[in-house]
């Protein structure tokens, strides 16, 4: 069996650049869901809530697709670190982050309206940074637009200045646990 026509419910090139990686054919109809945040809520479901929702918006405009949703968000001792303001939120949240290690989750949903079908899963990747003087996280973040980025970093913009290790899925970091993705749409072409 092969897949219904793909669709990435997003607007994020990374995300675009990832799923290339998988050789499958998809368009982008990015699902514009406000994403929520509950407090009872962990971060893997956080995520996922968040996935489901984006891929919701686009699967009831074309129910004959699978719709990719996907979530990403940087959490450090359960606290949400999403994107910042500005630049002096970007500088507090690598402050936040530097020395320690940290969980980026990226939730995931792929939903077939018409079939009646979702399937919905998170990965988490624990990341851990070096040590940062105020100069270095002033260098990394003149490198970098951190505004669009949760926990105001991009592992692939110069990363190495900030990341010391990677435990887990490095294209989760990035924003698409690719890995994993590329297991569950095999399984869904099984079913």
């Amino acid at each position: 069996m092969k897949l219904p026509p793909l669709i990435l419910a997003s607007a994020s090139p990374r995300r675009a650049e990832l799923l290339k990686l998988l050789d499958v054919k998809f368009r982008i109809l990015p699902g514009q869901a406000e994403e929520v945040s509950h407090e009872h809520l962990s971060p893997l479901e956080v995520c996922q809530l968040n996935a489901h929702r984006k891929a919701r918006v686009v699967a009831k405009m074309i129910p004959d697709a699978l719709v990719l949703g996907a979530d990403t968000l940087v959490f450090l001792d359960n606290e949400i670190l999403g994107k910042p303001r500005n630049l002096a939120g970007a500088r507090r949240m690598l402050k936040k982050l530097q020395g320690r290690t940290h969980q980026v989750v990226t939730g995931v949903c792929l939903m077939h309206l018409r079939a009646h079908r979702e399937h919905l899963f998170a990965v988490s990747t624990d990341v851990l940074f070096h040590l940062l003087s105020d100069q270095q996280i002033a260098r990394y973040l003149a490198r970098i637009h951190p505004l669009d980025k949760a926990g105001a970093y991009a592992i692939q913009e110069s990363g190495e200045l900030i990341i010391s290790e990677v435990s887990g899925s490095y294209s989760n970091v990035v924003g698409l646990p690719v890995e994993r993705l590329k297991e569950e749409l095999a399984a869904w072409k099984r079913q």
